[in-house]
């Protein structure tokens, strides 16, 4: 799947099955809540913190990756931004900007 059709996928189904788009506000509050939930996996995961007494699990890190792709996606859509464009842009700033910054 591409990002352009990642994108139209998601309109669809929050068009359709969802019922409509979150507001803007709403939905950067809701990525927020899920990139804490990679940051809980990843804490638990790979680093020194443990799962609290209570806790079911540590998670499934796919899924909470795909739970920000999701909401990424709905914020490109209903601001206007052409993922596939933002990210063959922002890849050319970073190839100019760190073209030796590596360099021994």
């Amino acid at each position: 799947m591409t990002i352009k059709e990642a994108q139209e996928v998601v309109d669809t189904w929050i068009t359709g099955t969802g019922g409509g788009y979150h507001d803007v506000l709403t939905n950067m509050a809701i990525l927020t809540e899920e990139v804490g939930e990679v940051a809980r996996v990843v804490a638990r995961r790979y680093g020194a913190q443990r799962a609290k007494p209570g806790d079911l699990h540590d998670g499934d890190l796919a899924d909470e990756l795909a739970d920000v792709l999701w909401v990424t996606l709905c914020l490109a859509n209903q601001t206007g931004v052409d993922l596939t464009a933002a990210l063959r842009a922002n890849l050319d700033k970073k190839t100019r900007r760190d073209a030796h910054r590596f360099d021994n």
